[in-house]
């Protein structure tokens, strides 16, 4: 009983921290959408968050043989956080997931880029088999897709985007003001000098956030051959590295090079920029999820894709610099990225070299200790339901006992040596004849 007592006031208050957050948002960051020259979200073109979740819960609905749900929680410091993940595979008894090939995609990352969750949306109608693309044959298109087990998060950063409906359409951070590009560990918290706090605040720590706790989990145990983290602002195709302007060596990095190569002649018509993150945007980024998933993971392929950018819109006027506001263009853009999945799907593992029942090797697959206590940790916390800071105390103790145990048992079995060492040496002295 005391549990479910504290449990619900531990809710109501992370739904007040919201309510209030949307407040202030709207207020203190005065962007106000009855101002004419800021453009208002196109409802006649766009979901709501709620509605956009509900029309996915029901397309899973209607093709369970296709696709699977779940929705994942969590949350520390009295703030919530919920992660929606769509995987797509043929169901198969005789068929292990592992021995297929692995792709991994999210939307929405920030949440003033709706039309990333339009695209996910469509892809996800196309791969139910609802919706179909011009000029691709359904059955090669099933042949296709038969061998690959396709994960998609169509909103990463749901809190964010209520934010954005609620009136602070700028709004790029989660709920409680941290940039979820930005609270990855590979080169964490670092600042340049056009550091801009509003937009770029990396949180308190690596992984503070509970989005990213879940990406990070959802990551390693799915273990993709190909990442994907589709962003808007801009037309570019990014590969690592985003906190270097150069990108890794060695013949998986050329790889990624055609592929992006491919993609921008096929469906960017030659428009998008392409190469490290770094090296295009125009500054560096730190702590980023690609170069996580890049460097930590050791995902083969990981991608930072930008869809669509209004060069000429104001920079207050975010929707309009973000997101499509007429038909037309709304339409290319769904279709022109749908179109560049599909061909990523065909042409993934390909490239890499991998054929049904083979696996792509990772390099440096070992993880240290203190990466395994923090997956644990983490899984522990979403099971029980655990507030995570309480866990976060005992982080460092456990590993500093972790570290003391294996210290003490190789001092024990060094002096166990020494002692065998000693007595079998008194023996043989024994023996010689003086």
């Amino acid at each position: 009983m005391g549990s479910l007592a504290s449990y619900s006031s531990f809710s109501s208050f992370s739904s007040l921290l919201l309510f209030f957050s949307l407040l202030l948002s709207s207020l203190v960051n005065g962007r106000n959408t009855s101002d004419p020259s800021i453009t208002p979200i196109k409802h006649d073109l766009y979901h709501s968050s709620e509605a956009l979740i509900t029309e996915i819960k029901a397309l899973v609905g209607r093709n369970p043989e296709r696709l699977s749900m779940k929705a994942i929680k969590t949350g520390n410091k009295g703030y919530n956080a919920e992660v929606l993940v769509v995987t797509y595979g043929h169901a198969s008894k005789n068929t292990n997931d592992s021995s297929k090939f692995r792709i991994l995609l999210s939307f929405g990352q920030h949440g003033r880029e709706l039309i990333t969750s339009e695209v996910a949306f469509r892809l996800l109608s196309i791969l139910s088999g609802e919706k179909s693309t011009p000029k691709i044959d359904p059955n090669s298109l099933n042949r296709t897709l038969e061998k690959l087990v396709i994960k998609v998060v169509p909103m990463e950063n749901l809190n964010g985007r209520r934010l954005v409906e609620a009136g602070d359409l700028c709004e790029r951070r989660n709920g409680r003001g941290v940039d979820l590009n930005r609270n990855w560990s590979v080169d964490w918290g670092k600042k340049e000098k056009d550091y801009d706090p509003y937009e770029e605040n990396p949180g308190l720590a690596p992984f503070s956030e509970p989005e990213t706790q879940i990406m990070r989990k959802i990551s390693k145990s799915f273990n993709p051959h190909i990442w994907v983290n589709v962003h808007s602002g801009m037309e570019a195709l990014f590969m690592p590295y985003d906190h270097r302007n150069t990108t890794p060596d060695g013949s998986t990095s050329d790889k990624m090079k055609i592929m992006l190569k491919d993609l921008n002649r096929l469906h960017c018509h030659e428009r998008c920029s392409i190469g490290s993150g770094g090296a295009s945007v125009g500054y560096l980024a730190h702590g980023t999820a690609t170069d996580y998933m890049y460097d930590v993971v050791k995902v083969p392929m990981a991608f930072t894709f930008e869809i669509y950018g209004d060069g000429e819109a104001s920079s207050k006027d975010c929707f309009r610099m973000f997101n499509p506001i007429d038909q037309p263009t709304f339409n290319r853009v769904i279709n022109d990225w749908c179109a560049a999945f599909l061909t990523i799907f065909h042409k993934g593992p390909q490239h890499l070299g991998f054929h049904s029942g083979s696996s792509v090797t990772n390099l440096h697959e070992w993880i240290s200790i203190d990466e395994y206590l923090d997956g644990y940790l983490m899984e522990r916390s979403s099971r029980y339901g655990k507030k995570t800071q309480v866990l976060e105390l005992g982080m460092q103790e456990i590993r500093t006992y972790f570290r003391l145990f294996l210290l003490s048992s190789v001092l024990l079995l060094f002096m166990f040596c020494s002692r065998i060492s000693k007595t079998n040496y008194r023996q043989v002295v024994s023996g010689i004849p003086f």
